[in-house]
């Protein structure tokens, strides 16, 4: 005979909630005779050990498939009539699970649902929010009496099997946020009715750092992208205008009310504000790829100008306001990095307009030991140069080698930050992110909200590139005969995933690089065909393989 129910808690790296959550439900289920499902998003020795301390079932996906699919494995592994699903977040109360089994016999076969009370806590780090407005993480209070709802949040979710085998699976390619609701949708299409039941109450917890303001804010505007993203799925999403009414409002909001809601809310505001710039300045999609031919090339020019530049630039306003929270904690960091040797190389055209005395300015600002060595253009390449340049210096000496453009603007504390981020996530070869509004040609180096650093498969080899003292004596010199250096990077990736180099960018210094395309200076189809010479016979990494494989925060766990 199956169990009455089965409890099913989706997770992904997060041991510390998931023991608080098992604690509260394995006696519960005990009681019951239900079973207790594990489904690690990701294999985990420290969450398996977490679910075999509690008598739970622990099942692990290979790699990160996604909340719904790790739905639809645990609706797999169990018979049971009842399918309980909870976040790796909560602690339940006493009778949740009890509510449950009893409303389950007790409703008629139309009830697809069953939720109940959610309760926002935030332990350790009590919030002072005004009331106005609903707590900054997912809560559901439809008072003291069982009744039909609208909807059922995935944190306290029941569904019984014989819906889920009628409606269909929990849909896949739904991202987070919104995935159970297209779930729903269906059910209720299908005249399948969502209950709520009283007595199944449970607690959604925020602990330690994650009850921070700053966390909170980080969370609503992932939750704010997404939401955007899903009304745009549905059909209901609302005009510019009114996302922008919404930001003033929620601006507002924290100053007018003394609420710590106020910076959430906006940071939500703000991601659904994203999203919406995601859509209009959406790129039309990169030709295919001629192994050999061009597969070396991003496929784009880069070049941002007219009205999506304007786009763009407004994206990085709201990036820029994003980011404030983040600052303070990166800087901490960067006080406590150990001082290093750092040199600086470039060449300077005088022919046209550069940025050299704002990055001579910057560069002075920072509090390791830089040695800046930028020369006016001579009549060689501009890797012929850079060689003539980096032969006039000792470059085992240096704990990281920077080679950079004339055209670039430079971040306030570029090189304290770049250093710390760079550190933190040892990276042998890094570049920082380029604001979203430069002239880049590969998507993966724009800047990308959420992260410090991420690790990535490819750095380009400008307009700013960073060598830690072991790449540079792998890499530099540049390989004699090149002018214009393409294809580099694409050899340097390959390189470092032979050697089992980290490589990535760093969001946390995005840089501009606005005032001159790339290629300004040469013929594209020149540095293409020095690029096909150089990599015929070498390893190189192709176009289809470039993208970010994780994104970090400096001092706290991988997102």
């Amino acid at each position: 005979m199956p169990a009455p129910a089965a409890v099913i808690l989706p997770t992904a790296g997060r041991p510390g909630y998931l023991d608080v959550a098992l604690a509260s439900i394995a006696p519960q289920a005990a009681a019951f005779g239900a079973e207790v499902l594990v489904v690690d998003d990701g294999p985990s020795d420290a969450t398996r050990a977490v679910a075999a301390r509690h008598g739970a079932r622990y099942v692990a996906h290979d790699r990160g498939r996604g909340l719904n699919a790790a739905r639809n494995t645990g609706a797999r592994e169990t018979t049971a009539p009842l399918l309980a699903y909870v976040d790796d977040d909560v602690e339940v109360r006493p009778g949740w699970l009890a509510a449950l089994i009893v409303a389950d016999a007790a409703q008629p076969a139309g009830v697809g649902v069953f939720t109940g009370p959610i309760r926002a806590r935030f332990d350790g780090r009590p919030l002072a929010l005004c009331g106005r407005e609903d707590p900054p993480i997912t809560h559901l209070d439809l008072g003291p009496g069982d009744r039909d709802c609208e909807h059922a949040w995935g944190a306290n979710m029941a569904v019984r099997r014989s819906a889920l085998e009628r409606v269909g699976p929990f849909d896949e390619t739904r991202e987070l946020y919104g995935d159970e609701q297209e779930w729903q949708a269906r059910l209720k299409a299908g005249g399948g009715r969502i209950r709520y039941v009283a007595g199944a109450a449970l607690d959604h917890r925020r602990a330690q750092d994650d009850a921070r303001i700053a966390s909170l804010a980080r969370a609503a505007y992932a939750r704010g992208r997404a939401s955007r993203r899903f009304d745009v799925f549905k059909g209901t999403a609302p005009a510019p205008r009114e996302e922008l009414r919404i930001l003033a409002g929620c601006l507002l909001h924290g100053p007018r009310f003394r609420c710590a809601n106020g910076p959430i809310l906006s940071a939500h505001s703000l991601g659904r504000l994203r999203s919406l710039l995601d859509e209009r300045v959406a790129l039309p999609a990169v030709p295919p790829a001629t192994p050999g031919v061009d597969d070396f090339l991003s496929g784009r020019s880069g070049f941002v100008a007219g009205r999506r530049g304007r786009l763009l630039r407004a994206h990085d306003a709201l990036l820029d306001l994003a980011d404030l929270p983040a600052r303070p904690r990166r800087a901490r960091a960067a006080r406590v990095t150990p001082r290093r040797r750092v040199l600086v190389v470039g060449i300077e055209r005088l022919d046209v307009a550069n940025l050299i005395p704002h990055a001579r300015a910057e560069l002075a600002r920072s509090r390791h030991d830089v040695t800046v060595d930028i020369v006016p253009a001579g009549t060689l390449g501009k890797f012929e140069n850079l060689d003539v340049l980096l032969g006039h210096h000792d470059l085992p000496s240096f704990d990281w080698t920077i080679v950079m453009d004339d055209d670039v603007a430079l971040p306030r504390d570029f090189v304290d930050t770049f250093v710390a981020c760079a550190e933190a996530g040892g990276l042998r070869v890094a570049q920082p992110a380029h604001r979203r509004h430069s002239h880049a040609a590969w998507d993966v180096t724009r800047r990308q909200a959420g992260g410090d650093w991420r690790e990535t498969t490819f750095v380009e080899i400008g307009p700013v590139t960073a060598f830690d003292r072991e790449a540079a004596a792998v890499l530099l010199p540049f390989p004699q005969n090149l002018k214009m250096g393409w294809g580099l990077d694409a050899h340097w990736s390959a390189v470092a995933r032979q050697r089992g180099w980290r490589i990535g960018v760093v969001d946390a210094t995005p840089i501009g690089h606005t005032i001159r395309p790339a290629a300004e200076g040469y013929p594209r189809a020149t540095a293409a065909a020095e690029a096909r010479r150089f990599l015929d016979g070498r390893a190189y990494v192709p176009r289809g393989e470039v993208r970010t494989l994780s994104s970090h925060r400096i001092g706290e766990r991988a997102t």
